[in-house]
Parts: structure tokens; C-alpha cells; sequence
């Protein structure tokens, strides 16, 4: 278990021991904070569904990369090594900027999961595909992983101006930039679109976002939708649920005192701001139908269309939340990376027509 302390008060010679710190919150067995404002973050996810065995034939490169020294963050590159990888068309790729789930408090792009996926990606889209890690909570509480969402597009803004990375100098389409994320990352998606549509994000004329994915978003609010409901009355399963832990990841990663219908959890809260009139990239959504989020995120596409948004809504019945990251090699993820590719196809063709 690794620990990240506080600063403890100073010591009063004589006095007696000050009594252990009582548990706050113990997420997951992963992060637990302690009422002095510790956190311990433990290294082993070996409880959690991971893939044991990552395919290492995938015509796949990767290479580790630095975003933001100051916060000590970085991001993985993919890129496919296939021959032809590139249309005639379009001698260079698409780039896929990619965020993580884990309910701002757990993840990175080392996962095994999110590895595959991003391998995958990669390799079928094909896609220069940019894994990045962001700041969690509870050390580093929301919008600190929506900043950190700018920063990589910043950074990426900035690789396209000065062309020091030989990877993206050589294969990145920087007028064909796509925003994916899911759940957590699915959250941090669209606020990256509202930015960048609001005027807030600037990314200047060598770099165009021109899709958002956005997968089974991760989003709250204080009233309790249908689905939410029906999850929370059900009998305690054995079949493992990241659902369950929705609420105390809330708690952990929002300001203190927030609730969820803070603008960082509910994007139609009372505080959030109007997206009305915010100019959004064409977007695609993926709704998983066992997921206890499917009407808030069903709630999502529909308030954004009535708004005249160009969204488009991919629907995966059966499943639950998170399957392409629990299943990247299974049959509904072969099904959404059908649906990814032929989303990005029909915007390249949008945009450069």
C-alpha cells in the first residue's frame, strides 16, 4: 500500500500519541481516506476483472510520452505498423486523443484493459491513438482532470506547431483530431466539446477536432433516474459491478461540500452553464443497456439533439457499463469499434468535403 500523507501537525513534546486517523472512505480496496486528510492508494488491482494476457502480435507500436512535467503526467502513443495503414486519400491518420474511466479516483492508461483497448484501437480504426493519464481524486479533486483534458489538447496543439515528436510529425493528421473517453473519460469528453465550442479551449488553425466519442458517460445528479433506482433495490450480486461504487466516487472526486448536480457531474445541473448556444463537433454516444447510467446518458443525447446538436446515439443492449474495457476482444466490441470506425469515416468525409 502506498501512501500519500498530509501534513501532519507538528508534534507537542510530552503530550500523548494523538490517536491512528479513523477510515473515511475506503474505495475499492484501492484508495482509502483517512480523516487527517490521508490518502494511501494501493498498487494491486489484482481484485479487479483485468485481462491476465494482452495480446503481444497486434500490429501495434506504443512509446510513453510527458504532456505535462510540472504535474508529472503523461500520456501512451500508439500507432499501427500495418502497411497501408493510411488511406490513398489521406496519406497520414486520425489522430484519437483518449481518456480513461475510473470515476476521476482510479485508472491509467498502463492498465492492462485500457492498454488493449487503445492497442486496438490503434490498430483497427487505424488510428494514431493518445492514451493519457490525468490528476485523480481525491489528492486532486474536480476540475482537476478537466484541465488536465485541456492540457493534452494543448500540448497536442503545440506538437503540431513545433513537430518534435517523430511519431506525430510523421503520421498524425492534425486536421482530423477525435475526442474519446469513457465513463469518467466519457465526462471529461464533453467538457472538452463545450470548451472548445464555447471559445474557452483554443486550439488555433493547425489543430481541428471534428468528432467527439463519448462512451457511457459518467455523469450525476442529486435526483435518482429509473434505472438508478432499479439498480440500487437489487439483491447484492457476485458478479462484479463498478456501478456499486458510483456514489463514493462522487464524494471522493467532487469539491468538498458539492453534491452531484455540481457542473463537473450533472452538465444540466442548476449551475452548469447553458449549452445552447455552444457550437458541439459532431458526436457519437454509446449507451450500454444494463449499465444503471443508461437513462441519464439516454437523458444526455436527447437534450442535446432538442438543442440541435449533431449527436448520434449507439445503443448496446445487453450489456454494462464499461464492457469494451472488460471485453476488449468480445463480440459487442467488435460491434463498437464497427461503429467508432464508420462514426470517424462519415466526419472525416463531413469535414474535408
Amino acid at each position: 500500500m502506498s501512501t500519500i500523507p498530509s501534513s501532519p501537525a507538528s508534534a507537542v513534546s510530552g503530550s500523548a500519541p494523538a490517536p491512528p486517523p479513523d477510515m473515511v472512505e475506503d474505495c475499492m480496496g484501492i484508495v482509502q481516506l483517512l480523516s487527517d486528510g490521508t490518502v494511501r492508494r494501493s498498487l494491486d488491482y489484482s481484485h479487479l476483472p483485468m485481462l491476465r494476457h494482452v495480446p503481444s502480435d497486434l500490429p501495434v507500436q506504443w512509446k510513453d510520452v510527458v504532456y505535462d512535467a510540472g504535474n508529472g503526467l503523461r500520456l501512451r502513443m500508439y500507432r499501427p505498423t500495418t502497411a497501408g495503414r493510411a488511406e490513398k486519400k489521406h496519406p497520414k491518420l486520425p489522430v484519437l486523443v483518449y481518456f480513461h474511466g475510473g470515476g476521476f479516483c482510479i485508472g491509467s492508461f498502463e492498465w492492462p484493459n485500457f492498454h488493449a483497448g487503445a492497442l486496438r484501437l490503434a490498430g483497427e480504426l487505424p488510428a494514431l491513438v493518445l492514451s493519457a493519464d490525468y490528476r485523480l481524486a481525491p489528492e486532486h479533486r474536480l476540475p482537476a482532470a478537466h484541465r488536465d483534458a485541456e492540457t493534452v489538447l494543448s500540448w497536442l496543439r503545440d506538437q503540431a506547431a513545433a513537430g518534435t515528436d517523430a511519431w506525430l510529425a510523421e503520421c498524425a493528421d492534425f486536421g482530423r483530431v477525435f475526442v474519446c473517453g469513457d465513463s469518467a473519460g466519457g465526462n471529461m469528453v464533453h467538457h472538452v466539446a463545450a470548451r472548445l465550442g464555447s471559445g474557452a479551449l483554443a486550439l488555433g488553425d493547425r489543430v481541428r477536432v471534428v468528432g467527439c466519442v463519448i462512451l457511457w458517460p459518467y455523469f450525476g445528479g442529486v435526483e435518482r433516474t429509473a434505472a438508478e433506482a432499479e439498480a440500487e433495490a437489487m439483491a447484492p450480486s457476485s458478479e462484479f459491478d463498478p456501478g456499486k461504487n458510483f456514489d463514493q466516487m462522487w464524494r471522493l472526486a467532487l469539491p468538498d461540500g458539492a453534491t452531484r448536480d455540481h457542473p463537473t457531474a450533472n452538465p444540466f445541473g442548476p449551475e452548469s452553464a447553458p449549452l445552447d448556444d455552444v457550437r458541439f463537433p459532431p458526436v457519437l454516444v454509446a449507451n450500454a443497456g444494463r449499465d444503471r447510467m443508461r437513462d441519464r446518458v439516454a437523458e444526455y443525447v436527447a437534450r442535446l439533439r432538442a438543442m440541435g446538436k449533431p449527436v448520434e446515439l449507439a445503443e448496446f443492449e445487453g450489456q454494462g457499463h464499461g464492457f469494451f474495457v472488460f471485453a476488449p476482444f468480445g463480440d459487442a466490441s467488435d460491434e463498437l469499434v464497427r461503429v467508432v470506425r464508420q462514426f470517424m469515416c462519415t466526419c472525416t468525409a463531413t469535414s474535408h468535403g
